[in-house]
């Protein structure tokens, strides 16, 4: 495609427009929208993205491209509601679109995007202090970046600063990120597989919630001479399928990390700010890692932003001799700060946890009824609080659910590590009638599905 400034030009002030309008667009600027937005994807963006995503392919002629959303429901540019059982993989907690949230950011906008890195940009440092007080035990400096993949970065390079050691040990179908350093951790081939060599250091795959092969590994590269920096896990498996691990495999684990020196690594990316029903994951078993990793719900479905934090014993080599030794231009700017103390406070002040703990128990009973008065469609339901996992008898079956569910006006999706696993994860402030008219739905599109087997 050739260079052509005067069409990029005209063509951004024409979506510029169309953001600037409030309100849904007319029927024919919506269908325009509609064609255009597939043409865009298909041939500038990821053409095979479009063929997994249920709102093309269920959608018929005018397929369904989101526009604008409140709590738990959103609406397409066609004016078509939906309930959302997915919210946005665990970043959208506090719901669409959460009006204090968007007024921090909106406040800090008028007032100064981003920082010139040079001076102190206050927001960054309350930032830091409020998750000082938020998190286990003595966690007391965060390093900030706009992703979770970033945050496990950046928690991969201070273990291995701190600990001289370069090993880690990490769960199969684990999920950790896809930058080359945190998807050296995945516990799945499909996304390592085709990129040959990643991470230079030995990882070390043993099952998750298998306290004794932890254990057992640690005590094996103790023998052989095998530094490992960090043990690494998902308090409650996200992508695997919202997996539990047994009550003793925390505290367990905790203490064989530090008989072996080794660092505990707890990715909250998605468990992380009262998704499970607590505050965080590992509060479920009243464990202090040596290293957490937030983000996802951080920016309270507002704005991209992640943190990694640590002790202060622990992130001095981030500090001396060089205050420089990971860094990043854009990541912890004001924007982004505000809405994670905008999030904070919402968390706090709403609640969120014990919302997310409560909403959970009325939906759990629910969905293990459903599950056992159709064997032939489910194999188990997992997960704590919001986040909750169906295990289908097979992938097709799973993307039935799906699509059946899409139809009618639900949104849940897939996991990354599960092929047959629907995830119901909405937003932490859904209501309980929208809880009852999405399970209503969902029992609807289970019975025909079942009638298919």
């Amino acid at each position: 495609m050739a260079r052509d400034l005067n069409h990029a030009m005209n063509y951004a002030e024409k979506w510029l427009d169309l953001i600037k309008k409030p309100g849904l667009p007319d029927t024919e600027t919506a269908r325009w929208i509609i064609d255009e937005s597939k043409d865009n994807f298909a041939n500038y963006f990821n053409r095979n993205w479009l063929e997994y995503r249920k709102s093309v392919t269920e959608s018929g002629q005018w397929a369904a491209v989101e526009w604008t959303g409140r709590g738990a429901e959103f609406e397409d540019v066609l004016g078509r509601k939906y309930i959302d059982f997915l919210g946005g993989y665990g970043m959208m907690s506090h719901g669409w679109a959460h009006p204090e949230v968007v007024a921090a950011v909106q406040a800090q906008l008028m007032r100064t995007p981003m920082p010139s890195q040079e001076l102190i940009d206050p927001l960054r440092g309350v930032l830091a202090r409020l998750m000082a007080d938020v998190t286990p035990g003595n966690l007391s400096y965060s390093w900030f970046a706009a992703s979770g993949t970033e945050a496990v970065e950046a928690a991969i390079k201070i273990a291995k600063l701190y600990t001289g050691k370069s090993a880690f040990i990490v769960a199969v179908k684990a999920f950790h990120g896809k930058t080359m350093g945190s998807l050296s951790l995945m516990g799945k081939s499909d996304y390592r597989q085709p990129l040959g060599t990643l991470y230079g250091g030995q990882v070390y795959h043993v099952p998750f919630g298998d306290a004794d092969a932890v254990e057992k590994q640690l005590e094996i590269c103790e023998k052989v001479g095998i530094g490992v920096a960090g043990v690494i896990f998902e308090p409650i498996q996200g992508e695997a399928g919202a997996i539990v691990p047994p009550d003793d495999f925390w505290p367990r684990i905790r203490a064989a990390t530090q008989k072996y020196g080794t660092l505990l690594i707890a990715d909250e990316v998605q468990t992380g700010l009262g998704r499970t029903g607590k505050l965080w994951g590992v509060d479920h078993w009243n464990v202090t890692p040596d290293i957490l990793t937030s983000a996802k719900a951080l920016g309270g479905g507002v704005m991209p932003v992640s943190a990694v934090c640590t002790t202060e014993e622990i992130f001095k080599p981030m500090m001396y001799p060089n205050p420089f030794m990971h860094t990043t231009t854009t990541g912890g700017g004001a924007l982004a700060c505000s809405a994670a103390i905008a999030a904070i406070n919402v968390t706090l002040r709403e609640n969120l946890p014990l919302q997310a703990a409560e909403k959970g128990a009325y939906m759990m009973p629910k969905l293990l009824e459903l599950a056992a008065r159709y064997p032939s469609v489910y194999k188990s339901v997992t997960g704590k609080g919001l986040l909750i996992g169906q295990h289908f008898q097979s992938p097709e079956i799973g993307y039935k659910v799906a699509a059946g569910m899409f139809k009618r006006g639900v949104v849940v999706a897939g996991t990354l590590t599960s092929a047959q696993t629907i995830r119901i994860e909405p937003p932490l402030v859904i209501t309980y009638q929208e809880i009852d008219e999405g399970l209503n739905r969902l029992s609807d599109t289970v019975e025909e599905v079942a009638k298919t087997l």
